[in-house]
């Protein structure tokens, strides 16, 4: 499975239609979105796919027409996604109409094509899955800590500082946990 990290966006035109495709992590997904909708008051269409995991890993699918019809722009996306093996992003693809119109058929091309070349743009990587530790310690243990985490390249971190101890909540993968645990034995 593969991942994006930041936000990539490609423009094709298609018998003078004109479509936007924006890549982006889920996080950032009903952001961009919302911004969209504002920044395209004109388009005809915002049509959108995702794929991200739920708390159990499962991968859970989504996607819109935003009046296409039926099938001929949002599934076709979201099977992109799947054939790329894409998780924990979106695609948001704004349409402007041209004034040709290229039925159901040559929707699904535009469609498709416009999320091919926005991914053939984007950086993906490999998902590794991630984690979460949490532990307290002294204060006088605070740079043993943080020299440990970066000999493990651990920068996902965080400290709440309590009147007697530190609280710590670390995101990493299972393996660099495991290591670091068997070090401190919290």
């Amino acid at each position: 499975m593969k991942i994006v990290k930041a936000h990539t966006f490609k423009t094709i035109q298609i018998n003078r239609s004109k479509f936007i495709a924006h890549l982006v992590p889920i996080s950032d997904f009903a952001q961009l979105q919302k911004s969209l909708k504002l920044k395209h008051p004109k388009a005809n269409h915002i049509v959108y796919a995702m794929r991200y995991l739920n708390e159990y890993e499962q991968i859970v699918e989504n996607s819109s027409d935003d009046g296409e019809p039926k099938g001929c722009a949002g599934v076709p996306a979201l099977n992109v996604l799947r054939g790329e093996d894409m998780i924990e992003c979106g695609v948001l693809i704004v349409r402007y109409f041209g004034g040709i119109k290229l039925g159901t058929g040559g929707m699904v091309r535009a469609y498709t094509k416009a999320v091919k070349e926005v991914l053939a743009i984007s950086e993906p990587i490999t998902y590794i899955k991630e984690i979460e530790y949490k532990f307290k310690t002294s204060y006088s243990s605070i740079n043993k800590i943080l020299h440990q985490l970066k000999e493990l390249n651990i920068t996902n971190y965080k400290r709440d500082f309590g009147i007697e101890s530190i609280s710590w909540s670390i995101r990493a993968t299972k393996e660099k946990i495991d290591i670091f645990k068997g070090i401190y034995n919290y």
